[in-house]
């Protein structure tokens, strides 16, 4: 029945409060409309402290107020923004404190891959312009990380060939923070994962702070890998402060977490590979280099020792040095006598054949003057050769002190303590860094060992699987058609239901005697089995 009845000719209209007519309209509208679907371009969109959404959806004529609930806002798969053609599903209703009509909406989505992949290049183009994606921000990965955080679902097939990738190559300690990788609670749980990891305090807390992060997720379509597209996941992983490598989809999908992160890697396994070295190839490059270093050190003492020889051998020997010298000064000294006595001579014949007109007395004169000049210089000639040989005597035993042979092999001692020095110490430099190398792998070593699931079972823990699987409650143990227990020591069967131990798992034995565990990869008794990484399942 119509709320506004025409009235009869000649009565008056009847009146009606606008709460009565706001109502009627509302009726009118929500009966008609209860739900329908409405495809248009997002115009505004407000996002007040409330938490509800409100937003306009246009086409090239009119505009729908639309407004979303903060309830159903926060489980959208996709946000609105402007610009975006969606389609919403929802209801019609009226809002009588503006007398306007608006769409309640309850789903949101885009209107086909044109608009989604015309939305992730306008927020790539926007993260970009800001800088998210710089090179400069990316930073290098450590090259053996102590801990590697995996952000990424734990039932899934990724963790499993990671883990397994990491064992081949070099085990290490992995943390799982586990997380939806699709739907709506994919993009927040991941972000929250990457802030939780980065959150985690350096050095002293229960949980070690990773030195890596790997964001992992197989392969899917763009509407499966669309939460790595998100805004909030993004901006987590480029202000991430521990290097980041993104592993989500295959080699050919791509989202805007690959251009945030440190390194992008084309599968799980591949991260898992840039992750970490090869063990055996590490071992064998130490060795090489071990190698190398002492090589190295004796061709650089053999060489030190070789030019001390040859420079020794090309140094001349004392003797000949003053060999010469002291020839010429003996030549000189027999000499000296035979010069010194023809001299005098020659002077005497000159004077017995000077003028006859001097006088004898002053002849005798210049002649006895002549004879004290002589004896003079013959003294003074007797005196210079003594003083000329003391002079060069010593002078040349202080060149030949010099030239020692004492001193010369006290040089050579000299220089072969120096190089027996100098070789201890590169022996002792080799040796001390070759025992730290060594004592770090061992550290390591025991840490695995510490670590492995075999280590709970030697403190009273026990492992339980049926029918091949491990089971972790008792509905799962009650349908299981056989049980087997594993401990520290041996694995025995059980039967279900309280029924006791059976034989030995394979064969009809003794009820409750256990067997002998066979020890994963053990090659030959009594040796170590080789390191693996523990299962976290």
């Amino acid at each position: 029945m119509d709320l506004i009845d025409d009235p009869a000719p000649g009565q008056n209209a009847p009146e009606y409060s606008v709460t009565e007519i706001s109502g009627a309209v509302k009726r009118v509208i929500e009966g008609e409309f209860g739900r329908v679907r409405v495809r248009g371009e997002v115009g505004r969109v407000s996002r007040p402290r409330s938490g509800h959404v409100y937003l306009d959806l246009k086409d090239d004529r009119n505009v729908l107020a639309g407004v979303i609930w903060k309830g159903v806002a926060g489980r959208l798969a996709t946000q609105p923004e402007e610009g975006m053609e969606v389609v919403a599903t929802g209801r019609l209703t009226t809002f009588g404190g503006q007398s306007k009509y608006q769409m309640v909406i309850e789903e949101i989505a885009p209107a086909g891959m044109g608009a989604l992949m015309a939305m992730l290049e306008k927020r790539k183009a926007q993260l970009a312009a800001e800088g998210l994606f710089d090179p400069a921000r990316k930073r290098p990965l450590p090259y053996l990380p102590r801990v590697i955080g995996v952000v990424t679902s734990p039932s899934g097939a990724v963790i499993r060939d990671i883990l397994h990738r990491l064992s081949d190559r070099f085990p290490r300690h992995v943390i799982v923070w586990p997380v939806a990788v699709q739907g709506a609670a994919c993009a927040p749980e991941v972000a929250a994962a990457i802030r939780g990891f980065n959150a985690l305090p350096a050095a002293g807390g229960p949980v070690p702070r990773p030195d890596l992060l790997i964001v992992a997720r197989g392969g899917g379509s763009v509407e499966d890998l669309w939460g790595f597209n998100e805004e909030i996941v993004v901006r987590a992983a480029a202000d991430s402060a521990i290097p980041l490598i993104s592993a989500v989809g295959h080699e050919t999908d791509t989202t805007l977490i690959d251009f945030a992160a440190d390194r992008r890697a084309p599968t799980p396994t591949a991260a898992a590979e840039m992750a970490v070295p090869v063990r055996s190839e590490l071992l064998a490059w130490t060795d090489e280099q071990g190698a190398r270093l002492v090589r190295a050190t004796g061709q650089a003492l053999e060489r030190r020792g070789q030019r001390l020889r040859d420079l020794a051998r090309a140094m001349p020997r004392p003797e000949m040095l003053v060999g010469q010298a002291a020839q010429r000064l003996d030549n000189l000294a027999d000499r000296l006598p035979g010069a010194l006595r023809a001299s005098v001579q020659a002077r005497r014949i000159a004077l017995g054949r000077a003028e006859g007109g001097l006088r004898l007395q002053t002849l005798q004169a210049r002649i006895d003057s002549q004879h004290e000049a002589l004896a003079r210089l013959g003294q003074r000639l007797d005196a210079a050769p003594g003083r000329l040989l003391r002079d060069r005597h010593r002078q040349w035993s202080d060149r030949a002190g010099r030239l020692s042979p004492r001193a010369l092999a006290r040089q050579v001692a000299d220089g072969q303590q120096r190089q027996s020095v100098l070789s201890q110490r590169f022996a002792a430099v080799a040796q001390g860094q070759l025992a730290r190398w060594r004592d770090r792998l061992e550290a390591l070593e025991r840490m695995r060992q510490t670590l492995g699931y075999r280590e709970t079972l030697r403190r009273g823990y026990a492992v339980v699987r049926g029918d091949g699987a491990v089971v972790t409650n008792s509905t799962a143990a009650a349908n299981a058609v056989a049980l087997e227990i594993e401990f520290a020591d041996g694995r025995m069967n059980a039967v279900p239901g309280g029924g006791g131990a059976g034989g030995p798992a394979g064969g009809t034995g003794k009820p409750g005697k256990p067997r002998k565990a066979e020890a994963p990869g053990k090659t030959s008794p009594g040796k170590a089995p080789p390191p693996r990484q523990g299962s976290l399942f």
